[in-house]
């Protein structure tokens, strides 16, 4: 396939790729940029709308699982919060009945873990993603075509 491909329709693809590193300096650039390289090339080559579907739907894919991972943590944070705070001790204090305010907190540990894990996950969600468009760019530089792993096909 390579031997087919211009060195245009190469560096192109991965321009569509590396473009998604754009969300680190403009906002939703990892979607604006990519999506305007592909739709203005896409009927021209092949090769150029694989590569832009491609990057498009792993940056969605990875926005998705952002935002599940986000709001889980949100959850789990403001449960673990509230157990912590205790608004019934809070209650129990207004009245100035402050034997009643202490709680055991020993399970502290486990929302801890809770809280690290979800750091790591995002963690590991930032790395697949930079990883994953290196080696994209680079396949594709040179012709060939890159899979992304966990990718859902939002753009058929």
């Amino acid at each position: 396939m390579t031997d087919t491909l211009t060195k245009h329709e190469k560096n192109l693809s991965a321009i569509i790729h590396a473009s998604t590193f754009s969300k680190f300096f403009i906002p939703f650039g990892n979607f604006i940029l990519p999506l305007v390289l592909w739709t203005a090339n896409k009927n021209e080559n092949d090769f150029v709308d694989y590569n832009g579907k491609q990057a498009l739907n792993f940056q969605i894919s990875i926005l998705l699982y952002g935002v599940v991972l986000a709001a889980i943590t949100a959850t789990l944070f403001l449960v673990f919060a509230f157990d912590f705070v205790g608004f019934i001790d809070v209650f129990e204090l207004n009245r100035h009945n402050l034997s009643e305010f202490n709680h055991d907190h020993s399970g502290w540990g486990i929302h801890i873990m809770f809280m690290l894990m979800a750091g790591v996950l995002g963690l590991g969600l930032l790395i697949l993603d930079i990883v994953c468009t290196i080696l994209a760019t680079l396949k594709s530089s040179r012709g060939e075509k890159y899979v992304y792993p966990l990718t859902i096909k939002f753009i058929k």
